[in-house]
């Protein structure tokens, strides 16, 4: 090859140093000026469609897209108990393209139970709280008798056998919150896991099952017809949907709560910049009056937190399912 002159080595240098320019022109604007662009942003949903995690998605989406002019897509992507799109969307790439509704069971009860291939801290960017609802204990007709909680843990332990339980499932917070309350109340329970928290709650109510722990979601119809009579919410506050029906705190219990969380979170290493903004979109569109308003007819609570504060509300709430675990020495197949 012959050598190169010294006016193309010029031009060469010169080109290279406007290229060098350019892509860190370009890194800087991607940093503070491009996020969000005119690319559609996708929201995985970890269900099939149908439910409560597609009303929150859709719900913020359509809000995203109204307050940045990007427009915000939903995607269910269901199986695995939302581990199919967890692991879709840990291994995303961190361009703030790709985030997920994650909750309770995709990122607290799930990974204390089971060995998946994600990790709840270290593989994703949380970025903001939606909101939460509490669960609710509820009897079938042979309790609905008793008129206190103090009344219905006396009579549970008087009974001489272990109080049979429906849940959700082995692994859902339905199972871990009874297991929980066993090691508060010293009551025996009998798990009687289901598919879907729906059959249990019909079998609590036919009498074939003592009691069951759903969350007030599921729980609410079958309390506002009477069917299922319910004692105590997890919530730290009672709920305004059943404003008679007492805290565990204000029976005694403080360290006794549980709520069915739903946040937003992408996969590990967004930066920082659309972390932040994100989330004060997400803030902002919480404390619209009509969605709140909305959320609250479906016993949602909104709780707008910064980054810093979902990520540490998620790690304790996995530290607390995980210490349940290994108290009841709870073990699910496949795990």
């Amino acid at each position: 090859m012959p050598p190169i002159s010294e006016s193309r080595r010029t031009l060469l240098q010169f080109v290279i140093a406007s290229v060098g320019s350019s892509c860190l022109a370009d890194k800087k604007i991607f940093a503070k000026d491009v996020w969000p662009s005119s690319k559609p942003i996708k929201i995985i949903i970890p269900a099939q469609p149908g439910g409560g995690l597609d009303l929150i998605a859709r719900t913020m989406a359509d809000k995203l897209t109204q307050a940045t002019g990007t427009s915000f897509i939903s995607e269910n992507i269901g199986g695995g108990g939302g581990t199919i799109a967890s692991l879709a969307t840990s291994r995303a790439i961190p361009d703030g393209q790709t985030f997920m509704v994650v909750n309770i069971s995709t990122h607290g009860t799930n990974p204390a139970i089971r060995n998946l291939p994600y990790d709840s801290m270290k593989d994703f960017t949380h970025i903001a709280m939606v909101g939460g609802s509490p669960n609710v204990l509820l009897v079938g007709p042979e309790l609905s008798k008793l008129n206190s909680i103090e009344a219905l843990f006396n009579e549970l332990k008087k009974k001489g056998r272990p109080i049979s339980y429906g849940s959700a499932g082995p692994g859902t917070s339905s199972h871990l919150l009874v297991e929980e309350l066993s090691v508060a109340t010293g009551i025996p329970f009998l798990h009687a896991p289901y598919r879907g928290i729906g059959p249990a709650l019909v079998d609590v109510m036919a009498g074939r099952v003592d009691v069951a722990f759903p969350g007030l979601i599921a729980a609410l119809q079958f309390i506002k017809g009477n069917r299922l009579k319910p004692f105590a919410v997890t919530s730290q506050t009672r709920m305004p949907q059943i404003p008679n029906i007492p805290t565990f705190t204000e029976i005694g219990m403080p360290d006794f709560s549980s709520l069915q969380w739903y946040g937003i979170s992408g996969p590990a290493g967004i930066p920082t910049d659309i972390v932040n903004n994100l989330n004060s979109q997400i803030n902002r569109i919480l404390k619209d009056p009509q969605i709140m308003a909305k959320f609250d007819a479906e016993t949602l609570t909104v709780l707008p937190m910064t980054p810093q504060q979902f990520t540490t509300f998620i790690d304790k709430d996995l530290n607390k399912w995980k210490k349940v675990v290994k108290e009841r020495g709870i073990q699910v197949d496949g795990a």
